[in-house]
């Protein structure tokens, strides 16, 4: 007679767990629901082996991948739940499916204690808010608006590409900003190798000489004689203020008026701000899309948004909305946001496709971002290049002009 290993609870919610013979599952059940147990799985014993081992295996492979959670690893998570959903497979075989072929440890993990969440009665929302660090607000409410509306494997798509979007736009700021900085740390080290090693090789040969320098050789040695008798105790300081400032700036006071200085910013102040608008109406375009009520959207966007100030406006916002208030009233008063922002949300309630709107938004503000970083790559380039050139230049001009003068001196 088959062994059968099965999960079940009582009538207290406790996790009741063991192994009985039995002609065939329905059987097993029927008996176990007779003395009062819900179950939950039922499964041969050599199959539960074999799913330890596949477990194992699993397990195995992920050694070779990557500890923590990336974007990517989300992104993929949610378009391969959404295509699977999408195709008929249960929630529970998709995570089980899904789990097979991640890479990272740490969401296996996540996934399989989902999975055992479920598996005792949570819902996949339910499941998820229990990992808020790795799900965020948007991401759960979203599924739970999919559950609730029975669209979850539509919701599950319009938020993969949502995702997906984020990314590629967070790949064009990256590749946009890596030159510059490549470009500014290179120009930087070459001006630290000069002051700390040629200069005073240069300095050694002059006192050889016992001659007057010229006032730019002189400076430049005594930033060298600085720069290397202080390095330490310069790393330390710059270390030390960089923590004192980023501790300031995590309390809300502080992170308050550090904001209020990046909007302030000439160019970048601007830039700033629009980024902020961009992030703000992409979120509100996937929300509304996906039959997220406005009130709710906003509430997800206040607790989903990086920046203070941003989530204290849209705080505003929800409250004077909730009082009965149109959204492009609300958005006007705040003064944050441009007039075309606010005309393109009062066309999108008059003809009853906000979601539109906003996407429109979006596009407008997310091409201004890309432009803008374009612009900025184009122009600093040159510019580094005209700086450290410059200031390279000075140091081989104030390390020539005594040798000029030594040479000048042995004509004589």
């Amino acid at each position: 007679m088959p062994r059968f290993v099965y999960v079940a609870r009582d009538n207290t919610g406790r996790k009741v767990t063991g192994a009985e013979q039995s002609p065939n599952q329905e059987e097993l059940i029927t008996w176990l629901q007779a003395k009062g147990l819900i179950v939950t799985e039922v499964q041969l014993e050599s199959k539960q082996v074999e799913a330890k081992a596949e477990t194992q295996r699993s397990k195995s492979k992920l050694k070779r991948g990557h500890s923590r959670i990336t974007a990517n690893d989300l992104t993929l998570f949610c378009r391969q739940l959404a295509t699977l959903l999408a195709a008929g497979v249960s929630i529970l075989e998709a995570l089980a499916i899904i789990s097979k072929q991640i890479t990272s440890r740490q969401f296996y993990e996540v996934l399989s204690d989902i999975r055992r969440s479920m598996e005792a009665g949570l819902s996949l929302h339910e499941a998820m808010s229990k990992n808020p660090k790795i799900f965020s607000p948007l991401w759960v409410n979203l599924i739970e608006s999919g559950e609730a509306s029975g669209n979850l494997a539509v919701v599950l798509s319009r938020l993969a590409s949502f995702l997906e979007r984020n990314m590629q736009f967070r790949a064009k700021i990256v590749s946009a900003l890596i030159y510059p900085i490549i470009l500014m740390v290179v120009g930087l080290g070459a001006l630290l190798f000069l002051t700390v090693k040629i200069i005073p090789t240069f300095a050694n040969l002059f006192n050889s000489f016992n001659m007057e320098l010229p006032f730019i050789t002189q400076m430049l040695i005594a930033v060298s004689n600085f720069v290397r008798r202080y390095m330490l105790m310069l790393i330390i300081s710059g270390v030390v203020i960089a923590f004192v400032i980023r501790g300031y700036i995590n309390r809300p006071q502080g992170r308050r008026r550090y904001e209020n200085l990046l909007f302030k910013l000439p160019v970048f102040g601007a830039f700033f701000h629009n980024l902020i608008i961009e992030r703000f109406s992409s979120g509100m375009a996937t929300l509304i899309e996906s039959g997220v009520p406005i009130l709710y959207a906003l509430e997800i966007s206040e607790r989903s948004v990086s920046n203070l100030i941003m989530a204290e406006i849209v705080h505003k916002v929800k409250e004077d909305v909730r009082q009965g208030r149109t959204l492009s009233m609300t958005m006007e008063k705040s003064a944050f946001f441009e007039p075309m922002i606010v005309q393109m949300v009062r066309i999108g309630e008059e003809i009853g496709d906000l979601s539109g709107m906003f996407k429109k938004i979006h596009a407008f503000y997310q091409e201004y971002v890309e432009t803008f970083l374009g612009r900025f790559t184009a122009m600093f380039e040159p510019i580094m290049l005209v700086f450290i050139g410059g200031i390279i230049g000075i140091m081989v001009v104030g390390m020539f002009l005594p040798i000029f003068q030594i040479s000048q001196i042995g004509m004589n």
